[in-house]
């Protein structure tokens, strides 16, 4: 492994703590309500707080830094674009024009004096130069992804000087982010886990201020990355192992099953299901080895067999991923696909066979536990592993990996899709996701149907001893197991 430690650092304001992981240690600040005495301090300076958009993540990060900045004089308002269909849900929220916490995204941005960017990336592509003309003097940017950066690199562009520039990226859908920070009210510390970024700090307060946002959205662990990192592991998780990857395998294991015999309900629940349910879980609360250590001997020569079968095709292909994003090609579809979807909205996703199951699988639950099948563990977990060693390699930091490659799947995406399923998740989540999900899932599925699913099959093709005991061996078990400790004491709530 070739995984790098980049995320020393020091706060003024909050007690942070080292935490262990392979070859090394990580600075993190471990959250909770009880540093909500703390923000004032941290974001000394900072009497408005500007969110631009209502979109998932806007809505969420905007109720929860509202709540958790309650009693200070540090007031959080919504700004929108004209005529923002958006507008009367915000209301309802409490965001008005009444009470000057909803208005124009233009004077919004004026007014801010930390300004979070969170409207779709292909429109933030188009219009951030309106919003860095209209920037108070000072005044920070804040971003919960590293698109911008991207494009403004891919276009020749730059950031304002004078400005703070800084991240803060929950490691979670909008819905999780409010629904656990919600739960916090009655268990201190839940939350969804959040990076951050300094990528611009002129007035040597940057890491604070990141810091402060970041416990004000309830994030129980707080590690530290680079806007790059973030960029390159956000964008290729959700085209890999988080979107498009398992929507890819559900697809191929759906079908597999069907041309082995199972009905369609029973195809479903030893694919979609199996996944989103019992895998998810037992990763969530036990670990990745759990999955394979809790089977049998035959169910554990399935798992071995269809790991090694699927690890090196997935493996190739989120290499290939990685290389268009730190290119730039990913982002250039999306921008281009902006320019297409202003005529034609884009198609769902869910009208295979295969969904047409999914209510009946939901309305039988409860019926009897739900065995973990070890055919559809051994390929999924091979992902999941082949894009960890893919951060590994390119020198992401333990926290990130463990966060965008496993934590993020089983405690955020995961317990939706299993309330749901996983073309819901796929057709309903960001424009910039939703893209990344349709172009690679094919390809993913192609590889599991026509290079994993025969191998792991194949007559006289037993498993790799050395790639299970790799497996058994891997360093991120200790990462993983380090981090969830820091996890919220309770699952996600899906209404």
């Amino acid at each position: 492994m070739t995984s790098t430690n980049t995320n020393s650092f020091s706060s003024a304001v909050f007690p942070l703590e080292t935490m262990d992981v392979p070859g090394g240690t990580e600075t993190i600040l471990r959250g909770g309500r009880h540093l909500f005495p703390l923000l004032p301090e941290a974001l000394a300076g900072v009497r408005r707080i500007g969110v631009i958009g209502w979109g998932p993540q806007g809505r969420a990060q905007a109720r929860n830094l509202r709540d958790s900045l309650i009693g200070t004089d540090i007031r959080v308002a919504v700004g929108l674009r004209p005529d923002s269909a958006s507008a009367a849900d915000a209301r309802a929220h409490g965001f008005t024009e009444q009470n000057g916490t909803l208005g124009d995204w233009l004077t919004v941005t004026a007014d801010s004096d930390l300004v979070i960017l969170l409207i779709a990336d292909a429109a933030l592509a188009v219009h951030h130069r309106e919003l860095f003309a209209v920037l108070r003097p000072g005044a920070t940017i804040g971003l919960s992804h590293g698109f911008l950066l991207g494009h403004l690199r891919a276009t020749g562009g730059a950031f304002p000087a004078g400005h703070g520039v800084i991240a803060v990226c929950p490691k979670g859908m909008g819905d999780s982010v409010r629904r656990l920070y919600e739960q916090g009210a009655q268990v201190n510390g839940a939350g969804i886990n959040s990076s951050f970024a300094v990528h611009a700090d002129p007035d040597g307060r940057a890491v604070d201020r990141a810091l402060a946002w970041s416990v004000a959205l309830g994030s129980p662990y707080t590690f530290r990355t680079t806007l790059d990192s973030e960029y390159l592991s956000d964008i290729v998780g959700e085209r890999a192992i988080l979107l498009g990857a398992v929507h890819g395998l559900v697809e191929s294991l759906h079908r597999h099953y069907r041309l082995t015999g199972d009905d369609p309900v029973t195809a479903y629940e030893r694919s979609c299901e199996n996944i989103t349910g019992p895998i998810a879980r037992t990763i969530s609360r036990h670990g990745l080895r759990a999955v394979r250590e809790q089977l049998d001997s035959a169910g554990q020569d399935a798992f071995d067999r269809t790991y090694t079968a699927a690890y090196r095709p997935a493996r190739d292909l989120i290499a290939e991923i990685y290389d268009e994003v730190a290119d730039g090609t990913e982002l250039r579809s999306v921008i281009l696909a902006e320019r297409r979807l202003s005529i034609q909205p884009m198609t769902e996703i869910g009208g295979s066979a295969m969904w047409a199951a999914g209510d009946t699988v939901r309305a039988r639950r409860g019926e009897g536990a739900l065995p973990v099948e070890p055919f559809t563990a051994g390929a999924f977990i091979a992902t999941m592993m082949a894009q960890v060693d893919e951060f590994a390699e390119r020198g992401h930091p333990w926290s990130e990996i463990v966060n965008e490659s496993i934590i993020e799947a089983v405690d955020s995406l995961l317990p939706y899709m299993h309330a749901r399923d996983v073309a819901y998740m796929v057709d309903n989540c960001s424009r910039t996701a939703r893209l990344g999900a349709r172009r690679w899932g094919p390809r993913f599925q192609a590889a599991y149907e026509q290079i994993a699913f025969p191998a792991a099959e194949g007559e006289g093709r037993p498993a790799d001893p050395k790639l299970i005991d790799s497996f058994a061996q891997h360093p991120v078990h200790e990462a993983l197991a380090v981090a969830a400790r820091l996890r919220p004491s309770v699952d996600i709530s899906v209404a």
